[in-house]
C-alpha cells in the first residue's frame, strides 16, 4: 500500500451507484495513551463514497484507500493556494505604497475570494478525488 493513505472503516449503504463507507478521522495524538487526559485529541466520523463493487454489504469492516497524491494536492489546494495569494496581493499592494490597514484587508478579502472559488468549483474537485475499498 505504499503511496497511499489509508483508513478502516465500516460500510454503511451500497446501492447500484456507490458503497458509502463511514470512517473515524483521527488526530495524531488521539491515539496517545494520554489523549483522555489532556483533551487535545479529536476524533470525526466521516461518510467517503467509493464505486459500487460486488460483495460489499452494511456493516462490513472495510479498508478505504486513496492515492497519496490525492492528498498532497488537498494540501496545496486549501493550505498553499491561500497563503500564495494573501503574500501576493500583499506585495504587491505594499509596493504600491497602499496603507498597510488596507493591504492587509484586501489580502484577506483575496483569501476569501480564493475560497469561494474553490467552492464554486467544489463538484469539479469532487470527481478527482476518488476512494477505493481494498
Amino acid at each position: 500500500m505504499k503511496g497511499q493513505i489509508t483508513h478502516k472503516g465500516k460500510v454503511i449503504s451500497v446501492t447500484p451507484e456507490c458503497i458509502q463507507v463511514e470512517i473515524i478521522s483521527e488526530s495524531a495524538c488521539a491515539s496517545c495513551h494520554a489523549s483522555a487526559l489532556c483533551g487535545m485529541s479529536e476524533a470525526k466520523k466521516k461518510i467517503v463514497e467509493t464505486a459500487y463493487r460486488e460483495g460489499f454489504e452494511p456493516g462490513q469492516e472495510v479498508t478505504v484507500a486513496m492515492k497519496q497524491s490525492m492528498g498532497e494536492k488537498a494540501v496545496l489546494i486549501a493550505y498553499i493556494g491561500p497563503l500564495v495569494v494573501f503574500v501576493a496581493v500583499l506585495m504587491v499592494l505594499l509596493g504600491l505604497g497602499v496603507d498597510e490597514l488596507i493591504c492587509g484587508l484586501a489580502g484577506i478579502g483575496a483569501g476569501a475570494l480564493y475560497y469561494f472559488l474553490v467552492w464554486l468549483m467544489r463538484d469539479k474537485l469532487a470527481k478527482s478525488y476518488t476512494f477505493e475499498i481494498k
